[in-house]
């Protein structure tokens, strides 16, 4: 029986794609990245994934781990260079979620998207990890912590678990399934997963235990802001913890995390200046006079602001009149059409975005009179986000401060603070369709970079010899801790792998840290640290090998 008869025995043929066309918004990554594999194959149940996982190791085969493939880096899909034929799971119809403990802790499971999980827990006036940024994509749970990804929430840090339920290929090539949730769900493979899938335990009484379901010591780290050192970023050696910043080099099967309170209430201060020295200043006051930490504290600059406004439009009318909830669908029916299209010799690449970008001019301007005035008085803005008593201590602080200060603020009401958060997001996405309007004439450069903690000059001057290889500079990012997005529209003929040996150089005389949250994928160099907790999980190299440009040969071209 050869591999895809096996694959087809364990999940259905309708479960197994080997038609290149068809897999190829699987094989291929959201920015950057495509490779090949021999199958696309999507478990229906852990058990399922269990068996495709033996299926695929007694075949000598890589895997690829995949959930809701909105990596940023290539990192969730095949690369080329393999010494073995891959295939890659995709664990998205696995989309169980279990609230343990009255909804104080979850159990999340490879299809569970962050989208979900917060519409669970807003019953119970809870949240996840994150409510913001990704989830808007549909991004997983697990995907989250595979990558120690997000951190806009500053109280909650970056995402992190050291209680999960695992696929682990030991050092002697034999696989095993590692249970450590905290929960007593048997002994053997089969006995574990079924006791999870079938919840044969009493979901309200699970025990405590001293291992940690999210990042515990946050916010000491993050008030650091005298550290010459970048204090959040994904490849922290703090932060690494089995599935945790593990990329993929393990199944993860489920993990259990906290969960955290609603705040009852919450106000937005929009703020302005010409100056980034004067956020700083507030930044630094904030982090360390502050009883009550930000929620958040989102950066824009002008000119991401300006390209958001134009090229980010239509994502933000999707979001705001149609919601989060059916936007997976919307990107998988896009990619379906840029598929179907592509053969048509009459529509050009990229017709789904062209389309949606000409249409976006047919509607009225959406961002608030308010913000637009901000945007043509100054070059930068801070969308300060309190919660509870530290609405009013913000609100003294900034009155005093602007009192003397060149910018100013105002308290943006509920449509401000809403249509000013989601443009920030979708700025992320300006970049990429901007090149796509350009039909990949013009090559794009996007950095996330930590920045050290107490680097006060943390706005980017370029050397001229730089800057006159840019057409735009978008610049974003979670102001509060330093890590910033740096995107970069290159004017025509510039290379955008010479130009970004460039300003690694410059990074690395600012003793930045980068990627900060995007991890590493096939585009950076992993850190020491982050090779060793590879190898750690995954001795002979079979989950997602040559991530963090690593050799892709089985024990790592060691043996």
């Amino acid at each position: 029986m050869d591999l895809v008869e096996e694959l087809v025995n364990v999940v259905g043929k309708k479960n197994v794609i080997t038609n290149k066309a068809k897999s190829l918004r699987f094989r291929k990554g959201y920015r950057s990245g495509k490779g090949d594999a021999v199958a696309v194959v999507f478990p229906t149940s852990l058990m399922a994934m269990w068996r495709v996982l033996n299926v695929l190791h007694d075949n000598n085969i890589i895997i690829i781990m995949q959930a809701a493939n909105t990596s940023l880096t290539e990192g969730s899909v095949p690369a080329p260079g393999y010494d073995r034929s891959a295939v890659v799971v995709n664990g998205m119809k696995i989309k169980d979620l279990q609230l343990i403990n009255n909804g104080e802790q979850v159990l999340a499971f490879p299809g569970t998207t962050l989208f979900h999980l917060e519409n669970e827990l807003r019953p119970l006036k809870r949240e996840p990890h994150s409510v913001i940024g990704s989830s808007n994509l549909g991004a997983s749970v697990i995907g989250g912590i595979n990558n120690n990804s997000g951190g806009a929430l500053i109280r909650r840090g970056p995402a992190y678990t050291e209680l999960s339920l695992y696929v682990w290929i030991d050092e002697h090539d034999e696989m095993h399934v590692v249970n450590h949730l905290g929960i007593d769900l048997g002994k053997t493979p089969e006995e574990i997963i079924t006791n999870l899938q079938n919840r044969n335990f009493d979901l309200n009484q699970v025990p405590a235990t001293e291992h940690h379901g999210s990042m515990f010591h946050h916010e000491q780290v993050v008030r650091d802001v005298e550290s010459d050192k970048p204090i959040r970023y994904n490849a922290n050696p703090k932060e690494l913890y089995e599935v945790s910043g593990s990329s993929g080099h393990v199944a993860a099967l489920a993990v259990r995390l906290d969960t955290f309170p609603m705040d009852k209430k919450t106000q937005m201060f929009y703020i302005g200046t010409n100056n980034p020295d004067e956020l700083e200043d507030i930044r630094r006051h904030i982090m360390t006079t502050f009883k009550e930490l930000p929620v958040s504290g989102e950066y824009m600059h002008k000119n991401a602001y300006k390209l958001a406004k134009k090229y980010g439009k239509d994502s933000l009318i999707v979001i705001e009149k149609i919601g989060t909830g059916h936007l997976p669908q919307m990107f998988a029916l896009k990619a379906w059409g840029e598929r179907f299209l592509k053969h048509i010799p009459f529509f050009k690449p990229y017709f789904p975005d062209r389309l949606l970008q000409t249409l976006s001019n047919l509607f009225p301007n959406q961002m608030p009179k308010r913000l637009d005035d901000y945007y043509e008085k100054y070059d930068h803005y801070l969308q300060l986000k309190m919660a509870g008593n530290g609405i009013e201590e913000a609100r003294e602080y900034l009155k005093s401060y602007f009192d003397k200060a060149s910018g100013d603020y105002f308290e943006a009401d509920a449509n401000e603070t809403s249509k000013a958060a989601t443009h920030r997001y979708v700025t992320a996405g300006v970049a990429i369709r901007y090149q796509e309007l350009k039909q990949d004439s013009i090559d794009i450069l996007p950095l996330d970079i930590a920045l050290a903690s107490n680097d006060y000059k943390w706005f980017e001057y370029l050397p001229k010899e730089i800057e006159d290889k840019i057409e735009h500079k978008i610049y974003y990012g979670h102001l509060l801790d330093h890590v910033m997005h740096q995107d970069y529209i290159l004017k025509p003929g510039v290379d955008a792998h010479e130009l970004k040996k460039e300003m690694l150089k410059i990074l690395d005389e600012r003793h930045a840290v980068y990627p900060a949250e995007h991890n590493v994928g096939h585009l950076y160099l992993a850190a020491p640290a982050l090779i060793k907790h590879y190898k750690k999980n995954d001795p002979t190299n079979s989950f997602n090998p040559g991530v963090g440009k690593q050799t892709m040969s089985k024990y790592w071209g060691e043996y």
